[in-house]
């Protein structure tokens, strides 16, 4: 297992298989009180197909997996934090009723702790979801919508809140305000390539960036403000390229590590996007869920899209998960 451990610490090697799993609600005419149609878990497979996994839910936002075993996912869904096995099908709700409303879940490759936050704070489970406890001491706001853990050092986090970026180097016991004060933080996301380079997207404040291991972030330029900036990726097979998603932004590609910025939405039918992805072993290649539209590839960084399935769907987040070699 211990591979499963590099893979995790290290940038992906070019050799590694992985699986694409969306988090989505198929919403586009949906009425109140009609049967839902197929949401919650998809995954591509070989051929191409995209396929639902496990049961129809109308609130998943987001999913990760502990390197020592990526067979098991962890899933921050609307009625609790969810354990997913056996190939998406089999589905334990590892929190009781008193927690609601997951926004986003990470687990610490370097201990196996999974964090989750809701709009009550954070909470961390350090024996793989049998107990959970606060990791919101010193959190004024507590609902906080994005956690990232520091793939290097244990129990160093980075979360978004309605008040900004903050960081703890105990496991949540304290948190320091790291930048954008008085913003909500969508998303925070570290580099594939230098550990110490950081991402927050906010709502209306833009992107902020961090080059001292997230210690600070400060304001990265326009892009974004004024909109919401909803997703970023970091490619995983080029140092300095990222993209961002968002709403009035569609995607956005920089090549030299956020110093400049291009939209690249040609194809697309709306500037309407929710997350992007790149695939870590078929350079050029990535993905976008436009509001309501669909899923939407590109295999030249962008350049061109074309639709590739789950039609009508609002996709909140998207994870390439290494494949388990039996």
């Amino acid at each position: 297992m211990r591979w499963l451990l590099l893979l995790a610490l290290l940038p992906y090697p070019a050799r590694a298989q992985f699986t694409l799993y969306a988090c989505m609600v198929t919403s586009k005419g949906y009425v109140v009180g009609a049967k839902l149609p197929p949401s919650g878990i998809f995954f591509k497979t070989p051929a191409g197909e995209w396929r639902h996994a496990g049961f129809n839910h109308p609130f998943i936002n987001a999913l990760d997996y502990d390197p020592r075993d990526p067979s098991v996912l962890y899933v921050a869904a609307g009625n609790g934090l969810i354990r997913v096995s056996g190939g998406g099908e089999r589905w334990r709700i590892l929190t009781g009723s008193d927690v609601t409303e997951l926004q986003d879940v990470a687990v610490d490759p370097n201990s196996g702790d999974i964090y989750f936050t809701h709009t009550q704070g954070i909470r961390v489970s350090r024996d793989g979801g049998a107990t959970w406890s606060d990791a919101s001491a010193g959190l004024h706001s507590k609902y906080t919508q994005a956690i990232r853990v520091d793939r290097r050092r244990k129990g160093v986090l980075i979360a978004g809140n309605e008040e900004g970026i903050f960081r703890s180097e105990n496991g949540g016991q304290s948190w320091k305000l790291a930048g954008a004060a008085g913003y909500q933080v969508l998303h925070v996301e570290q580099s594939t390539h230098d550990a110490c380079f950081w991402m927050a997207g906010t709502q209306g404040g833009g992107l902020f960036t961090s080059t001292d291991c997230g210690a600070t972030f400060e304001s990265s330029g326009d892009l974004g403000v004024g909109r919401n900036v909803a997703d970023i990726a970091f490619d995983p097979t080029a140092q300095k390229r990222v993209a961002v998603a968002g709403w009035g932004i569609g995607i956005a590609v920089s090549d030299d590590g956020g110093k400049t910025w291009e939209e690249r939405n040609a194809g697309l039918p709306s500037t309407r996007v929710w997350s992007v992805a790149f695939d870590p072993t078929h350079p050029g290649r990535m993905y976008a869920s436009v509001h309501e539209e669909a899923l939407y590839i590109s295999q030249d960084y962008g350049h061109t899209w074309r639709k590739d399935g789950l039609e009508g769907s609002r996709v909140w987040r998207m994870r390439f998960v290494p494949e388990v070699k039996r």
